[in-house]
């Protein structure tokens, strides 16, 4: 456990649970060596000897003794793709399920739903789903509380662009309501 500590990013979990965020951090590209997990490579054997290490330094250790045999850094990363891929085909139905009822009125704080809106978001993303600015602002826009209809309008108007800019709005506008619910 005491290698765990000097991991560049959490390790590949026996339950594969953390897979597609694993594999999205694997910085084989940043260290150029990106290209040793793709078929018909011409790396050196020198790089994909650092890509195995480095590949068998950021899995569990259940699985570092399990594929303890296999020698071959393309059969490795195939084995692991093979073994936990399927993570793409269970995640994806939750999240989407989790996205649909989604509501900006069904949280106590806009901080508490701007969380839950980027946590669903990223695991769409993760399974290769196109989240963009214009899709966070019709879902924000879309869950106004109905006695709130001119204030959603008012947003709108706005016409924000960004995602971002829109929940600074929000924040702002929530803090205000709070210190003036404070001062009466």
């Amino acid at each position: 456990m005491s290698n765990l500590a000097n991991l560049e990013f959490v390790a590949l979990d026996i339950s594969g649970k953390n897979y597609l965020s694993w594999i999205n951090e694997v910085h084989l590209e940043a260290m150029n060596l990106g290209e040793t997990i793709k078929d018909g490579n011409e790396a050196s054997s020198v790089d994909r000897a650092k890509a195995m290490i480095f590949l068998r330094r950021h899995i569990h250790e259940e699985l570092k003794c399990e594929y303890l045999t296999v020698k071959d850094l393309l059969a490795l990363w195939g084995n692991l793709k093979e073994r936990y891929d399927h993570q793409r085909t269970v995640i994806l139905p939750k999240a989407r399920h989790d996205w649909m009822p989604l509501c900006l009125q069904d949280f106590k704080s806009v901080a508490d739903y701007n969380s839950a809106l980027f946590r669903i978001s990223s695991k769409l993303r993760l399974c290769g789903e196109n989240i963009t600015y214009a899709n966070l602002l019709e879902k924000t826009f879309t869950t106004f509380h109905a006695s709130n209809v001119v204030l959603q309008q008012q947003y709108q108007e706005r016409g924000f662009q960004k995602y971002s800019d829109l929940i600074s709005c929000l924040l702002l506008a929530e803090q205000n309501n709070e210190l003036m619910m404070q001062n009466h």
